[in-house]
């Protein structure tokens, strides 16, 4: 079966139980494709996108009445290849389908030009993007979100490069407003950028190269707010694909290496799903994080041993897990498709296949129900058909959510953990929050909520706080909360994000001995030497010294600090290795990760 017969049967078929989801769902998981999965979806996605411009080419040219083997599906694939792609239709010169559209070229071009001008576009391009903004329908309302992986890049050099064309706006109503190309560097996340909706950032060498990431402003809020630095040890992100955090993370903990120096921190990311493992894996190569990242293929993250040696330095954990989706946007918005008509044959509405009310038999036939679907955040459809199966759903997933957030507490040298979804719920988020504040396994460890007042200053600063009510009252957990809704003006998804801290105050200066800039790098003097923080500098002597021989022990006071930082750090290290390890698998016998 060719990649147009393939692509044609996805979109023809309506969704069931058994393929289930959105198109990209369907599409990936089907297991029997001949064709290669991302070209079947992007060529359905793209033909849904144009089609009511190819519906008018279709019909004005009367293919179908002089092409009686073709169905409209079919000639809707064909003719956007003819006409939009690239490397035109990808069959031989000689194939059946290639020949039955080619054969009319003349006319079908011909009116893909005057479909072009009804629309008043003065080029492919300007109708590319008047096309590009109809489709994304409320999508629209909102920027493209662009994370400039400083892995690989910086935000001067891709304004100079991949963005030197666009205008430099103060907002984000600018950008979702104002026509042509436009950008605004964010306020509060570093290194993120908004552009303009209609723009195909993913044709550019910066993304397909990894030196751009389309990844939601909210998306980012988890890794920034944790805000790892070198005295924090390792991290975990516990659930880690597609990547977009744990390649977040590799970028913050790389841009405060110190000049000069290699890396010593490790980033453990965690995915149980084997599919979605090999989906991070590329997103990691690609973002060129594979030095900082060790990958796990398909290890659940709770059914590791927090007690092991091999995290016996982890002190910061990133908990990202699978909720509800409700606050992504778009997830309800599925391709509608202007199929071209039949000659002889009555005249249809656009076709929906994938619409979000399901159709029922009998004397309603044709009728929509008004069952809403919730699709978590790894595309499983659940169809709810009341508000108790609602709270029955939401009830699951928070319980999963709470254990392991409460598994996350349990590893010994953790100090810092975000905790955070893509949810509107208040079950799937300051319910958690409040239930592991009152967990015994939180108050034998001492975690609290990270008040507001102690957050990163973007995170501090952004507006939106937690519900009150579903803080069951308490204003200050409420404020340490992080909320975004969707549709609000700010351009963003809908989502949730705290942090916690231990109670317990750290054995050592938690920035360590040197002074740090606003971004938390080291300040260096003249010579390129870290610069000591007052009280770690050596103390002149009481007693007068007749020579310049240093003192007995052979260490300056500098040395000496460092030594008794280390001996704790040591001490600290040895305590969590000598503690019994679960199936008897120490840092040595647990294999799991890949470097």
């Amino acid at each position: 079966m060719s990649l147009y017969h393939e692509t044609a049967d996805i979109l023809s078929t309506a969704p069931n139980n058994s393929s289930g989801g959105n198109l990209k769902t369907r599409i990936f998981g089907k297991k029997d494709l001949k064709s290669p999965q991302q070209q079947v979806y992007a060529l359905a996605l793209e033909t849904c996108k144009w089609s009511p411009v190819l519906k008018e080419v279709i019909d004005n040219s009367d293919l179908l009445r002089h092409e009686r083997k073709l169905t409209p599906l079919l000639a809707l694939l064909l003719v956007h290849d003819f006409l939009l792609s690239k490397r035109g239709i990808a069959l031989p010169a000689t194939h059946g389908l290639r020949v039955s559209i080619e054969r009319h070229k003349a006319r079908i071009t011909a009116e893909f030009t005057r479909a072009r001008l009804r629309r008043k576009a003065g080029s492919i391009e300007a109708l590319r993007e008047q096309i590009t903004t109809e489709f994304l329908g409320d999508a629209a309302g909102y920027p493209r979100w662009v994370r400039v992986n400083t892995l690989k890049t910086t935000v001067e050099d891709q304004l100079a490069t991949t963005f030197a064309t666009f205008t430099r706006v103060l907002s984000i109503n600018e950008v979702i407003t104002t026509h042509g190309k436009c950008i605004h560097v964010d306020d509060h996340i570093p290194n993120l950028l908004a552009i303009s909706p209609g723009f195909e950032i993913t044709k550019t060498e910066a993304y397909t190269s990894g030196a751009l990431i389309l990844q939601d402003k909210a998306s980012c809020f988890p890794a920034y707010l944790l805000d790892p630095r070198s005295e924090d040890g390792d991290v975990i992100d516990s659930c880690s694909a597609p990547g977009n955090k744990t390649t977040h993370l590799a970028a913050i903990v790389h841009s405060r290496i110190p000049e000069n120096e290699q890396c010593s921190q490790t980033i453990y990311a965690f995915e149980k799903d084997p599919k979605r493992s090999r989906t991070l894996e590329k997103m990691v190569n690609l973002a060129g994080a594979k030095e900082i990242t060790r990958m796990n293929f398909a290890q659940d993250f709770l059914r590791v041993d927090p007690n092991a040696g091999l995290f016996a330095n982890v002190g910061c954990l990133l908990l990202d897990p699978s909720c509800s989706g409700s606050g992504i946007v778009g997830r309800d918005d599925m391709p509608t498709i202007h199929l071209p008509e039949i000659l002889g044959a009555p005249k249809k509405s656009p076709v929906n296949n994938y619409g979000r009310k399901r159709k029922r038999g009998g004397p309603d036939i044709g009728k929509e129900s008004t069952q809403p679907i919730l699709v978590d955040d790894d595309g499983k459809e659940t169809v709810v058909s009341s508000e108790n199966e609602l709270k029955v759903r939401l009830e699951a997933l928070s319980s999963f959510q709470l254990t392991l957030l409460l598994h996350a507490f349990k590893f010994p040298a953790t100090r810092k953990i975000t905790y955070s979804t893509c949810s509107i719920h208040a079950e799937e988020n300051e319910h958690v929050v409040l239930k592991a504040l009152q967990s015994d396994i939180a108050k034998e460890r001492g975690w609290r909520v990270l008040p507001r007042e102690r957050q990163v200053r973007g995170m501090r600063d952004w507006p939106v706080r937690g519900s009150i009510d579903g803080s069951n009252g308490n204003p200050k957990i409420a404020e340490a909360c992080i909320r975004s809704y969707k549709g609000d003006g700010r351009g963003v998804m809908g989502f949730f994000v705290a942090g916690f801290v231990r109670d317990v105050p750290p054995t050592f200066d938690e920035d360590g001995p040197y002074l740090r800039g606003d971004d938390g790098r080291i300040i260096r003097d003249v010579s390129g030497m870290p610069t000591l923080k007052p009280q770690y500098r050596p103390r002149p002597s009481s007693s007068v010294q007749l020579t310049d021989q240093p003192p007995e022990s052979g260490h300056t006071g500098e040395e000496e600090q460092q030594d008794e930082m280390d001996s704790d750090d040591t001490d600290a290290s040895e305590s969590s290795i000598g503690s019994d390890l679960s199936d008897s698998e120490g840092e040595d016998g647990w294999g799991g990760f890949a470097d």
